[in-house]
């Protein structure tokens, strides 16, 4: 379905109900999430961007989409670059110039380019369009950001107060920019508005939570810990942010002397996934905090734990890394399981607990990685339709075999009863024009015998025009096409060529950079261990003094 066309088109030959198809086609596949099918069919309709059309928006209803949209939600950044740089520079209305730069910008904020995304959102002027309004200004405030503009920031974010959609974002960074520019008093006190919007959705409650955390904290390094803890203590045990604001909890009571209450904050952490460097901090914290209490045959035996535990997570961490140094983590990821839903989390959770994947759902939290991730799940897309297309252009050069050889064989006959009508009607108009010449007493005959010729020559014109279309419609069915199938197929092939080569070097890409988060994993935790062996041996020998002076064990 997704095949090039075998004929060329520009975008004027296009009937409205033709443009139609088309861009419903797009629209269609577009919604689904299925940007390489939409950005086929856009291409289909419009071909390269011309300047006889709008080339930002393709109407269709009431909805607007654009080319550079498709192909920025494809990852094809530097496509997409192109396409709103050309757009912003061209001679577009005013509007259209504004949402190209807009979005040129906001390509390149993504792309980790802040200094051109600063040029870029500079040359909006005058009036936008009213759909990205608020995200001009939320774009504007994170441009600035990145730039370490804090104050032209704050400005921005102040007028998105009062924002629906962007209410808890902009608070919360409004806080951040403020504490950046110097602000410090007035930027605590936007994240402590933050943590108590009004909102229970999943991402009200996200953003409430992290502000809790980035003020207790910052509290923290402000050496106000009864402050830190109280905001800590408001964000939610069950959410992303739970593990460090739990970890955090604990040293705001350690800061206050008061060790029992931050042994009730750790326990709770120590019982998570030992995976969690948070987790980890707190199994050496606890016995830390015994230690203090004067237990040093409790931290000892805590101690001996921490070991047992982070020993279990280096021998799962070496599994892991051989793993996938053996090639396993590739073939998991191709695995029918994981296409089974749209949701990359609900794929990751649905596989199996084994070595190579078990640390997949950890390394989601990196951007990168999920872009690789989504890189390589593509690049396996494209080589199933590449060698799909690959056997239609097989089986369309078969068809029009059989075609050629049907019509070759019977267009001989019809060639020769062709002949025979084209002799016969040259004989008809010869005779009309020897009619005609007659004159006289002859007149009234020949007028008579002229409608009969006149008839005849009538029928023998629709037979000789229909062979014609006919000899016309039937020809280039089969002729025409075997140079045009030819240059497909080798840029079929040779495209699948690049995409076997880019899977192999975005698997690798993927087996480098989880093998080296493992590593840093193993790193710490080998660290880690250290430590917690030097404490258990010294709390060991104290509580050996202890017991002997018949002290507290």
């Amino acid at each position: 379905m997704c095949l090039p066309s075998l004929s060329t088109a520009s975008a004027d030959t296009f009937s409205v109900d033709e443009q139609k198809l088309y861009f419903g086609e797009a629209y269609f596949f577009a919604s689904q999430g299925n940007y390489i099918d939409a950005i086929t069919r856009r291409g289909m309709l419009y071909g390269p961007i011309s300047a006889k059309l709008d080339p930002l928006h393709f109407q269709f209803g009431d909805s607007q989409f654009s080319a550079g949209d498709f192909e920025l939600s494809y990852r094809m950044y530097q496509r997409a670059g192109r396409t709103f740089k050309a757009i912003a520079e061209g001679n577009a209305n005013q509007l259209v110039r504004n949402e190209a730069a807009y979005r040129l910008a906001r390509f390149y904020l993504q792309n980790g380019e802040p200094v051109n995304a600063l040029k870029s959102i500079g040359k909006i002027t005058g009036n936008v369009p009213k759909s990205i309004g608020e995200d001009l200004i939320f774009l504007r405030a994170q441009i600035y950001m990145a730039n370490g503009k804090f104050s032209d920031a704050v400005s921005s974010l102040q007028e998105l107060k009062a924002s629906d959609n962007y209410k808890g974002f902009a608070s919360y960074n409004l806080g951040v920019a403020l504490i950046m520019s110097g602000q410090e008093k007035l930027g605590l006190d936007q994240l402590a508005i933050t943590g108590e919007m009004n909102g229970a959705d999943e991402v009200t409650l996200a953003i409430k939570d992290k502000a809790n955390l980035a003020l207790g904290y910052r509290l923290m390094d402000a050496k106000q810990p009864a402050l830190a803890r109280q905001y800590l203590d408001h964000v939610r045990l069950d959410g992303p942010f739970s593990n460090r604001a739990l970890l955090g909890s604990g040293w705001a009571e350690v800061a206050l002397g008061r060790f029992d209450s931050a042994i009730s904050s750790w326990s709770a952490l120590t019982k998570r996934n030992v995976s969690d460097s948070s987790v980890q901090e707190s199994m050496l914290a606890v016995p830390y905090a015994y230690a203090q209490l004067n237990l040093p045959g409790k931290a000892a035996v805590l101690y001996g734990k921490a070991l047992e535990a982070f020993d279990k997570e280096s021998a799962r961490l070496d599994a892991s890394i051989k793993s996938v140094n053996e090639g396993k983590l590739l073939p998991a990821l191709l695995s029918k399981k994981l296409k089974q839903d749209d949701s990359w989390i609900a794929r990751i959770k649905s596989l199996p607990d084994a070595p190579e994947t078990r640390y997949l759902l950890d390394m989601m939290a990196y951007k990168e990685f999920h872009e690789s991730l989504k890189n390589f799940s593509d690049l396996q897309d494209l080589s199933k339709r590449l060698a799909l297309w690959d056997g239609d252009l097989f089986a369309f050069e078969e068809i029009i075999g059989l075609r050629r050889k049907y019509y070759e064989s019977v267009l001989p006959g019809i060639d020769k009863q062709f002949s025979a009508q084209d002799t016969k009607m040259k004989t008809r108009l010869q005779q009309r024009r020897n009619l005609d010449d007659k004159y006289g007493n002859r007149l009234a005959d020949a007028y008579k015998r002229l409608k009969l010729v006149d008839n005849d020559i009538e029928l023998m014109k629709k037979n000789h025009d229909s062979f014609i279309n006919l000899r016309q419609s039937v020809t280039p069915t089969y002729q025409g096409h075997d140079e045009q199938i030819r240059q497909l197929t080798k840029r079929v092939r040779d495209s699948r060529e690049k995409v076997n080569v880019l899977i192999n070097r975005q698997g690798h890409l993927l087996e480098v950079m989880i093998t080296n988060e493992l590593n840093q994993r193993r790193k710490r935790l080998q660290e880690n261990q250290s430590q917690a062996k030097l404490a258990l041996v010294e709390n060991y020998e104290r509580a050996k003094k202890q017991s002997s002076a018949g002290g507290v064990k």
